[in-house]
Parts: structure tokens; sequence; C-alpha cells
């Protein structure tokens, strides 16, 4: 008999059982005080299926925060429709996840928790802002767009300073529409000097 090698097909109950209760435990006791053996007990399973799943304590941390940010970022809600309307969407998704109780207990002051966040940030916010902005700045417009909404998420959530952190949600979305809209305008070409041709 001939076996294909690599990895069979996960079990997508499995998985989610195992992210479901990591999820529960990184809330309650932080990306620290959360061991793997308490996940795989947590759910039910060995705890070789979660190197299996997830291959460290730091993919399931990401792999939790990642679903969390994709189901409740709204990401793909926010890049349907027009580019005009863009910045308000972004805020508006922005807000609504990260003033929702539940996902605001996740550990974020702790720098595995900073990391993945990043990354989400920077591998899959700004990747898709700027494959849905087109052009030639699309990257430079994304990043700027990103700047906006991680300084927003830093100093309102994540380590908020009391003014940031007192807004109300409108609010957050009237002060900072007209920055993000900003970020994310086409910019000029400007010409480049004689010089440096």
């Amino acid at each position: 008999m001939n076996k294909s090698r690599g990895r069979p097909r996960g079990n997508p109950p499995t998985r989610a059982r195992i992210a479901e209760a990591a999820r529960g435990l990184f809330t309650e006791r932080g990306y620290r005080g959360t061991t793997l053996r308490a996940v795989a007990a947590a759910a039910g399973v060995d705890s070789a299926l979660i190197a299996y799943h997830f291959g460290s304590k730091q993919g399931l941390f990401g792999e939790v925060m990642q679903v969390e940010c994709a189901r409740s970022l709204g990401l793909a809600d926010a890049l349907r429709g027009d580019r005009d309307g863009l910045a308000d969407r972004l805020l508006r998704a922005v807000t609504d996840l990260w003033d929702d109780a539940s996902f605001n207990r996740l550990p974020l002051q702790e720098d595995d928790a900073r990391r993945v966040l990043q990354e989400y940030l920077e591998h899959e916010v700004l990747a898709r802002i700027a494959e849905f902005l087109g052009g030639p700045d699309a990257t430079e417009r994304a990043t700027a767009a990103v700047t906006v909404i991680g300084g927003l998420i830093h100093t309102r959530y994540v380590n908020p300073l009391p003014t940031a952190a007192g807004l109300s949600s409108a609010d957050v979305r009237r002060i900072l529409g007209p920055v993000l809209r900003t970020a994310l305008a086409t910019r000029a070409r400007r010409p480049v000097p004689a010089g440096r041709r």
C-alpha cells in the first residue's frame, strides 16, 4: 500500500475545539499562565494534537487571535463597497471589535500577543487594504491607514491614554475619519528633480 507523505487532513471539529479551549484559557490566565497541557485537558485531546494542528503555543495563540480578529474585525465587510466609504467602514469594524468586552479580555499587554497582533495588521490587514486600493501607491496608502488603525488600537485599547479611551466609538469615528480618509487618498506624483533622474 502506497501512503502519501505529509500531514493528513485535520479534523476541523478537533482543531476548533482546541482553539475554543485555548481562547478561554488565554482570556482567563494570560499567555504565560496558559500551558499546552491545560489546553489539551480543557479540549479533551492529547497535547500532541496541539503540536500537530498549531505547531506551538505561539502558533496556537496566533490562530486564536487571528480567528478573533478575522471574525470580529469584519475586514471582508469593510472591503466591500466604494473606496470613498472605506475609512468609515474600517473605523467602524475596529471599534466594533475592540469595544467588544469578550475580545478585549484577550491578554494583549503581553509581548507575544502584541507580536501576533502586529503580524496580523501587517500581513493580513495591510496586504488586503493595498489589494483593495490598487495602483502604484497602494502599499504606501495601506501602510498609512494601518498606522492610523494601529495607533488607535494602541492608544485606546492596548495601552490606553485616558483621553482616547474616554471617547465614544462615534467620537473616534468622527475624529479619525478625516485622518484615515487622508491616509487612504491617492497621492499626486511629485516630479523627480532633474538631478535625480
